[in-house]
């Protein structure tokens, strides 16, 4: 009988054991993200990773529309500059401290004041906030500010634990302490991130995993060998190519939404003395010469199975915000050939950084073939990913294949990247023009759309002449996971929302 029960017992504990292991979730990433401290980070992967970790003020929808999330609501005064935010009450950072009206405070002002912040320039406009009492923000503007509520609902509108904010200073993206739905348990580098269920989470009865491991793998060949054979349940950027097969596989869902942001070249313009010695700095035609090399909707097909989007500005042109009077150019290697002629370099030798991902790789081949028929030597030089983005901040390349993941407002692709009062971070070209500046500060401050949209037609046009950045197209957010998990909603921003995520 007592061995009976020792069975018995032992049966209820496996039972157990793997009910609890079935809700451990294993994320492949196609990037190791940079640091994990919405304060100071910039990855896309980055940004996956602090949805587990970091609620927002306000999130999105699906289909783009603000709802609340640590904030239950906001008014706007009649004169656009102050914003009014009702918290949610009952909320614990994972150190056990409350959040309320001081905490969310801490976190903006934060935002803006903290040396290296990458968020300064998405909500420079904030005065000042005060707090009229334990529950209520008041975010005053120097001036209105329309892109301020999306903004918010990215890293910006990201709540820190003050107290371990304090704590650790600039060391806190090594244990980040925010108020999401999982705590920080570890990082390895390149190896993994793993997270486990707060159970204070304010909205614990929807939170069903209990863990969640994140996994940086690069090559998207063995993420996906992993995906089959179970080592993974969920993998992001599937290639297109294995999306076309994994569509068919019954073991597996696939999922793909066209993505907010834009995929280009970044192009050294005065960053650093680099700039000096790379070719395309020295003159426009060079770079116009180079974009007139590349057709799109080649890279397109021999990439992508056709699957993404060609466009040639910051947003795609299935935008509402994308400006139809300047389409995108044809290629032409005859014209791109008398440029560089004209310009007195016909064969220039560029230094081409590219993200060590099979996928840039691939679209970086593309591109080195077609720019060498109009007589450019492109140098690719593949680069680990959080490398590539210290090195390109250092200004340590001429040309550099980045991709930018996007925000709802079109401020949030354009500003940081070619205004001349973004974080240095961000605007690695160091591109910087007066006309430009006075357009970007007026449509931020416009209040009607069609004021905003004059204004980023003028951006459109003197930013496409001078070609800071090229830009190429617009992917699809491509997933792929096992039919065990079942709650993933697409958003176009591609973040992988945690809550209501289960395994069966």
């Amino acid at each position: 009988m007592r061995s009976v029960r020792v069975l018995a017992l032992a049966g209820l504990v496996a039972l157990v054991s793997s009910a609890a292991a079935a809700q451990h979730l294993r994320i492949g990433l196609a990037e190791d993200p940079d640091i994990l401290d919405p304060t100071l980070a910039r990855t896309f992967v980055g940004r996956i990773v602090f949805s587990s970790l970091c609620d927002k003020l306000i999130d999105i929808t699906p289909d783009l529309k603000i709802v609340p999330q640590l904030a239950t609501g906001y008014t706007i005064s009649e004169d656009g500059k102050t914003v009014t935010m009702k918290l949610r009450q009952g909320v614990t950072f994972h150190d056990g401290e409350p959040f309320n009206a001081a905490a969310a405070k801490y976190s903006l002002e934060r935002h803006l004041n903290m040396p290296g912040s990458n968020r300064r320039g998405e909500i420079a406009a904030i005065s000042s906030i005060e707090t009229p009492d334990d529950y209520t923000i008041e975010i005053h503007l120097g001036s209105t500010f329309a892109p301020l509520l999306s903004q918010l609902t990215d890293r910006a509108g990201m709540m820190v634990s003050p107290k371990a904010a304090e704590a650790l200073g600039d060391k806190f993206g090594t244990h980040p302490v925010c108020a999401g739905p999982f705590k920080f348990v570890e990082r390895v580098a390149q190896d993994r991130i793993v997270v486990e269920r707060f159970e204070q989470y304010w909205d614990r009865k929807n939170v069903h995993l209990e863990k969640i491991t994140y996994m940086p793998i690069p090559d998207a060949t063995v993420r996906l060998a992993n995906l089959r054979s179970g080592s993974l349940d969920l993998i992001e950027r599937v290639l297109p190519s294995d999306f076309v097969e994994l569509k068919k596989d019954p073991r597996f869902k696939t999922s793909a939404v066209t993505e907010l942001g834009y995929q280009g070249l970044t192009i050294n313009i005065a960053n650093g003395p680099g700039a000096q010695q790379n070719p395309l700095a020295k003159d426009k035609r060079i770079r116009e010469a180079l974009e007139l090399s590349l057709d799109r909707d080649a890279i397109n097909q021999v990439v992508f199975e056709g699957l993404f989007q060609p466009g040639n500005q910051w947003v795609s042109p299935e935008s509402p915000w994308y400006q139809k009077s300047l389409p995108i150019p044809k290629r032409d290697v005859a014209k791109a050939k008398k440029l560089l002629q004209e310009a007195g370099m016909p064969n220039p030798v560029v230094d081409y950084m590219v993200p060590n991902d099979t996928q840039s790789q691939q679209v970086a081949q593309v591109i080195q073939a077609m720019a060498k028929e109009a007589g450019f030597d492109l140098r690719i030089r593949a680069t680990e990913f959080a490398s590539s983005l210290k090195l390109a901040q250092q200004g340590e390349f001429d040309l550099y294949q980045l991709a930018w993941s996007g925000r709802t407002d079109p401020d949030g692709n354009l500003y940081n990247f070619v205004g001349c009062k973004g974080p240095p971070a961000l605007n690695s070209s160091k591109f910087c023009d007066e006309e430009v500046e006075k357009e970007l500060v007026a449509e931020r401050t416009a209040i009607s759309e069609a004021e905003r949209m004059k204004h980023f037609e003028a951006v459109a046009r003197k930013t496409l002449s001078e070609r800071p950045i090229i830009y190429l197209y617009h992917r699809k957010w491509l997933k792929a996971h096992t039919t065990k998990l079942t709650g993933l909603v697409d958003y176009p921003d591609g973040l992988i929302r945690v809550v209501g995520l289960k395994l069966q």
